[in-house]
């Protein structure tokens, strides 16, 4: 185990206590660029020497040169910072992430080393519930083959026929994971006249919901199964070959957590033999690769993991993470740690 070097709050340099050269400032590690806010790079450098690594034409020489110098690491949901990079900066003292997830984080080396984790909560809540309807609405109702059969001429075809799909409305709404978003996707729910039931890890007493401690029992209930739940190992598969045939061939499955808490091999075959009607996926296990037999099927709904991808949200984001690191730089302590 490597031996952090820990520096006291006090000892970070600050724009107002320490010199402009650049050798005079603590580095900072740059996984990705951020051009979405324009004056992101100056409020980095402004406390920092930043390395923007996906410049370097020899990544590891870089690490080599900078690595034992690192204080502060920036990334995101996409960009991992696993083990074996945290190892690789001994200095290290904050890693602030662009994106709620923190699965691709080693958090617990972090913590064991005394480092200090951010990531940007509440900021997408608003448009990933807002897209988790967007899936739940044109999964239901076939939205994406009705608009393959207006692409395909089908339309102009008297022969051709489309299929009916499936009422939304009225239909029972069940929540994996009564967090910040799953709570925004309960709220959506009021004009669609539905009843709803979540599982989460324990019950909430601020929701007129009802509590089901059983995965299963809520899958066997609900029309509608959708996933807010964290990802990681404690969540790994949790919607396994048992949940989809509690969902049953009525019930739609609708993931906007993580690819890694739907076991993609059982979901495949639920839909192939009809266990299941259909699903609304943003996440995969492997992304970007998606299976090629799901790109074939009617009864789903794929998108790229665009839940969060507005202008508004994306800015809010980078603007939480940027606004971590200037409070690590400037008081020791960020301002949106990861907690569980």
């Amino acid at each position: 185990m490597i031996t952090p070097k820990p520096t006291p709050p006090e000892a970070i340099p600050t724009e107002a206590t320490s010199p402009k050269s650049a050798s005079s400032k603590p580095s900072l590690l740059q996984l990705l660029a951020l051009p979405i806010v324009p004056d992101a790079q100056k409020r980095l450098e402004r406390h920092f020497n930043v390395i923007r690594l996906w410049e370097h034409s020899n990544p590891n020489a870089a690490m080599d040169e900078h690595g034992q110098n690192i204080a502060v690491l920036v990334t995101s949901a996409l960009t991992a910072a696993r083990t074996q990079l945290i190892q690789q900066l001994p200095s290290l003292q904050a890693i602030c992430s662009v994106g709620v997830g923190y699965d691709n984080i080693d958090v617990a080396l972090a913590r064991e080393r005394g480092i200090q984790v951010s990531n940007t909560p509440d900021v997408l809540n608003d448009c990933v519930a807002d897209l988790t309807w967007g899936l739940i609405i044109s999964t239901a109702r076939e939205m994406g083959r009705a608009e393959r059969y207006v692409r395909n001429n089908q339309w102009e075809q008297t022969i051709s026929s489309l299929p009916l799909a499936r009422r939304v409305s009225g239909k029972r709404l069940g929540i994996i994971g009564l967090g910040r978003v799953g709570l925004a996707v309960a709220q959506r729910s009021a004009g669609f006249a539905m009843d709803i039931r979540y599982h989460n890890r324990k019950p909430r007493t601020d929701v007129p919901w009802l509590y089901e401690s059983s995965l299963s029992e809520l899958a066997e209930w609900a029309d509608i199964l959708v996933v807010a739940t964290v990802g990681g190992a404690n969540t790994r598969h949790l919607i396994d070959q048992q949940i989809l045939k509690a969902l049953g061939p009525e019930g739609f499955l609708i993931n906007i957590a993580r690819g890694s808490v739907v076991d993609q091999k059982a979901l495949i075959e639920a839909l192939q033999n009809g266990v299941i009607a259909g699903a609304g996926l943003d996440v995969f296990e492997a992304e970007p690769n998606v299976p090629d037999v799901l790109k074939t099927m009617d009864n789903v709904v794929l998108l790229p993991h665009i839940a969060s991808a507005t202008l508004e949200t994306r800015q809010a984001m980078v603007n939480l993470m940027l606004d971590n690191v200037d409070a690590f730089a400037t008081t020791g302590k960020v301002l949106t740690p990861v907690t569980s």
